[in-house]
């Protein structure tokens, strides 16, 4: 969304969203040729059927090649992540977890009725198949529902049927009715299965959500389906290779809104002679009040998970927007509850540019005539794309437009757009099985440089979670639906969308989009394995693309270079880096291709980057001039860390230094984020890492700035319990943040360029987390002013979080009351979150248990997770949350189980544990607990706190000594 290179990788990320899983290629081949046999085009004629819309998609020339068309690069490098990431991988028997091909659906009608006063919901499904194989037996997905009267019909009996028995397998969540006449293959047929349920919190399948209105709890109703929660709303063959079209009809009560991915074409109030069918009629019976019926335009050929229902009362914004291609004009809104309709503004507008700038660089037509978004009060993820209604939380879509900060635009932006790029990642073509989860984010905001930020919001983040051995492939083996929830985490985005960043800066961007454009047109309204995107790039830049990137994908882990200086240039060699040291051979086996981006000085003295040169075996030496600096992985591209000896590590640290230095902010974020994981793993000095840093404190860029604030915290936060240590880094810390404070001041003027307000932020926070008593007393005056008046207008948006977490801090009762009110009556969501964070910041016992007792009593399911961060940001509650989350885990388990939540409250409770101690007793506790749908989250937590224990125990002398070292020069 923004206009540069950087965001065509946010994108990337996303792209790498839907191609996650998948299996080795013999595997992979296989299914291949299986899948090749079935027919596609069911889905397509079924569409032409019940819809008559022409199925016909204006395809038009490749993309422009101006710079505007890079844009999406980045962001759909993001989306295309989303694509390599599904498809089963290696297991005994791929097909064991899948549902039976014997009958592939076509169409469904959804009829469902809402009851928000009741708090349920009921209806039936009739859906249309084809018959691939005679069977005598139909299996489908359902969970959580009580099914009610199921007939069969077949077009080839000319007759219905009731199953003679019904069998329900509640492990793999399916319903297998049993039929006393087979049915024929190559007829049709029809089920239709009566169901109902109940809407509760879980924030999965149809759930309730709420909001406070004028001291009364008001109810709606939404779904949030992926990846496998379409079977709890209604029976469904829910597997998103299975598409088919849908018709939703939903019955509500009259004064609601009824939201769905296709615009309404009827609605009326049911009344005596109201025409509608008997069954719909009777749905409504035996309810007081007035019910409605609103019937929905039939969707394109599309997967379960990104159907969607809500019914409330919304409140909406709207505008609308012409489409370049087919000079449409599309209808866009935004649904939220009335009381805060008025801080959707920002995400319309982003909304409004992204999806005609979408349409034009993808080079496909929007194919829906409408797009909502709609705004929950609860919701378990962040943001979900559902095919004409995109749903999500607060705290992604609204904020305060006359107080802003800059945290809330990027993240309303980002999410948006994300979602908006998924309209044709994931949605339009769609991942065959979640295993390629990762193939499923400028022109807007100019001045945000997305490329730059990528490095360490996704880059360093993948590399810091594959960097252990409980890592796991971009496309990771999902032989379950159980398993598939644990998938979405860095690897499946960011890791993915890192290695599409790097394919692109190595084939060039202008042929990279070209190779997307043609993987898109070729798989419209279809599914994709990640075999296919490689087809697209391959075709579109003559290269085997399959070969080139076939380990970046299916293998574990990633390479670190070791570079040695020779007489004619520098031998390469690659090993697999690991967090807790060198690897051992069984664990080094894997040889990538790797794009070396070599920045090295040229006969007339001018630097320039070698986009050729590329390690392919475990060592290789290139020609280059060492007499003057070099670089490798120039603009931190490349999905890799570059380890060079003591020597040039100083004289490129002295060159990054400089005002006018050689290496860019994108080498100079690469290098602060390289060498502090080097000494993690013991293959750097951790005093090396601190000597650069201190090189780099005349630097001015704020995502320098950013990832050595980011660096040097992280290290305070494993050496915790080593106080003097603690102290001796916080001095450090406050030696460079402290003038960027004093340089830069409190106040956030309309003037002052997004870098600086980001700057001031960072600087005012780092230093008031290093205890810099001049900050603190700062922001402790402005809480003081809230707390006393009930005004925060002297309590900038940017730095909300951290004045109220220093204010609760070091704070007694009053401030504690103080931020508790904020919570309960935010002005925004920001200010709830700055609120819930700093309840955990307490220094108090009486208060933090207080905060604890709010977990259970308070915290809305979806905010949990900030109760969690906040008390494990704070040294003196670690351990108690710890204790908590053992004491409570049987209750935390049951409340968090079906949804995302239960795998990130296992890493906030234990994450920050680093003695050999914590270790031991961190895996007694679990050894008699089902760890099945949180287990890989586990394994990372316990991977930690190994590398933790083994990093203090291997450097903390050195850090000592370097820490003295400093104290007396300064």
């Amino acid at each position: 969304m923004h206009a540069s290179k950087a965001r065509i990788w946010a994108s990337c990320a996303e792209v790498a969203r839907t191609t996650r899983c998948r299996s080795q290629p013999s595997i992979r081949h296989a299914v291949s040729r299986r899948l090749s046999t079935q027919s596609s085009d069911g889905p397509l004629r079924a569409w032409a059927a019940h819809s008559g819309r022409s199925l016909v998609t204006r395809i038009y020339n490749p993309i422009p090649q101006h710079r505007l068309s890079f844009y999406p690069i980045r962001h759909y490098c993001s989306h295309l992540q989303d694509l390599i990431m599904a498809t089963p991988t290696k297991t005994e028997n791929p097909d064991q977890y899948r549902l039976s091909t014997d009958v592939k659906p076509l169409h469904y009608d959804v009829v469902i009725k809402t009851d928000l006063e009741a708090l349920t919901f009921s209806g039936f499904v009739k859906t249309s198949f084809d018959v691939v194989r005679d069977t005598s037996t139909i299996t489908l997905n359902s969970a959580q529902l009580n099914l009610g009267k199921v007939t069969v019909y077949s077009d080839a009996l000319k007759s219905e049927q009731i199953p003679t028995g019904q069998d329900f397998d509640t492990v793999q969540e399916r319903a297998t009715f049993n039929l006393s006449t087979a049915l024929p293959a190559g007829s049709k047929g029809e089920i239709k299965i009566a169901f109902s349920g109940e809407l509760t919190g879980s924030m999965v399948g149809y759930y309730k959500s709420s909001w406070e209105d004028e001291g009364k709890t008001r109810n709606y109703a939404l779904t949030q389906f992926e990846p496998t929660a379409a079977r709890r709303a209604f029976p469904c063959w829910d597997e998103p290779l299975l598409k088919a079209t849908f018709g939703i009809t939903m019955v509500s009560r009259a004064e609601t809104t009824n939201l769905s991915n296709m615009p309404a074409i009827s609605e009326e109030v049911i009344e005596v002679n109201t025409n509608v069918s008997e069954e719909i009629r009777e749905l409504a019976s035996g309810s007081e009040g007035k019910w409605k019926v609103t019937k929905f335009e039939n969707t394109p050929p599309m997967s379960t998970y990104i159907v969607a229902v809500a019914n409330g009362e919304f409140k909406f914004l709207e505008t609308s927007v012409k489409m370049p291609l087919s000079g449409k004009t599309i209808p866009l809104r935004i649904y939220t509850t009335p009381e805060v309709i008025h801080q959707a503004q920002f995400a319309l507008d982003v909304k409004a540019a992204a999806l005609p700038l979408y349409e034009k660089i993808f080079n496909v037509e929007y194919p829906l005539p409408k797009l909502d978004t709609l705004v929950a009060h609860d919701f378990d993820a962040g943001a979900m794309e559902n095919w004409g209604l995109i749903t999500g939380r607060t705290s992604v879509f609204l904020l305060d437009p006359e107080r802003a900060d800059q945290a809330s635009k990027k993240r309303v932006a980002t999410v948006q757009s994300h979602e908006v790029a998924h309209m044709w990642f994931g949605n339009i073509t769609t991942m065959e099985w979640w295993n390629y989860l990762y193939l499923n984010e400028d022109k807007i905001f100019p001045e945000w440089r997305v490329d730059s930020e990528f490095i360490s919001d996704h880059l360093n983040r993948a590399l810091a979670l594959d960097a252990k051995l409980s890592s796991h492939p971009v496309e990771v083996d999902c032989p379950d639906a159980n398993h598939i929830n644990q998938i979405f985490d860095a690897l499946s985005y960011s890791k993915a969308a890192s290695v599409l960043r790097m394919l692109s800066n190595y084939v060039g961007e202008e042929r990279f989009l070209k190779g997307v454009s043609l993987y898109l047109k070729k798989k419209l309204f279809a599914n994709s394995k990640t075999h296919d995107l490689w087809e697209g790039i391959g075709s579109a830049t003559g290269l085997d693309i399959p070969d080139l990137m076939e380990n970046w994908i299916t293998k574990i882990g990633f390479p670190v270079l070791t570079v040695t200086e020779e007489a004619n240039g520098i031998r390469v060699r690659q090993d697999r880096f690991l967090e807790s040291g060198p690897a051992e051979p069984k664990d080094n086996e894997t040889i990538w291709n790797i794009p070396l981006f070599i920045l090295s000085a040229q006969a007339g003295g001018e630097y320039s980057v070698d986009k050729t040169a590329i390690l392919q075996q475990r060592d290789q030496v290139y020609p280059i001039d060492t007499s003057k600096n070099y670089k490798l992985n120039a603009n931190t591209v490349g999905v890799y860390r570059v380890l060079y000896t003591p020597e040039r590590l100083v004289k490129i640290a002295e060159e990054a230094g400089k005002k006018d230095s050689i290496f860019g902010v994108n080498d100079r974020v690469g290098l602060v984020h390289d060498y502090l994981a080097l000494s993690k793993a013991g293959l750097a000095k951790l005093s090396s890492a601190l000597t650069v840093v201190d090189k780099l404190r005349n630097d001015t860029e704020f995502l320098v700035w950013d990832g050595i604030g980011e660096n040097l915290g992280g290290l305070i936060s494993i050496w915790w319990e080593h106080p003097e240590i603690v102290d001796q880094l916080n001095a450090f810390r406050r030696s460079l943040f402290t003038p960027i404070v004093d340089r830069l001041g409190y106040e956030f003027n309309e003037s002052d360029s997004r870098d600086v307000k980001l700057l001031r932020k960072l600087a005012i926070t780092q230093a008031a987390g290093a205890k810099e008593s001049k900050v603190i007393d700062e922001l402790k005056s402005r809480f003081a002013h809230l707390v006393q008046t009930g005004d925060d207008s002297k309590i900038p948006s940017d730095i909300m979080s951290v004045t109220f977490s220093i204010g609760v801090k070091y704070g007694g009762v009053e401030e504690y009351e103080a931020a508790l009110r904020a919570h309960d009556k935010p002005k925004t969501p920001m200010q709830k979150i700055a609120a819930m964070t700093a309840l955990g910041n307490t220094q108090d016992p009486e208060l933090l248990k207080r905060t604890f007792d709010s977990i259970s009593t308070k915290a809305r399911d979806q905010d949990i997770m900030y109760y969690f961060a906040g008390l494990a940001g704070n040294f003196k509650s670690r351990r108690l949350l710890t204790s908590y989350f053992r004491d409570h885990y049987q209750e935390l388990y049951k409340r968090f189980e079906a949804n995302f939540s239960m795998q990130y409250l296992v890493k906030y409770s234990m994450d920050f544990l680093s003695t050999k101690e914590d270790l031991e007793t961190t895996e007694a506790f679990f050894k008699d607990k089902d760890t099945s749908k949180y287990i890989q989250s586990l394994n990372q937590t316990l991977d930690t706190i190994r590398a933790k224990s083994a990093y203090i125990e291997r450097s903390t002398e050195d850090l000592r000594e370097w820490l003295k070292e400093w104290e007396n020069r300064k």
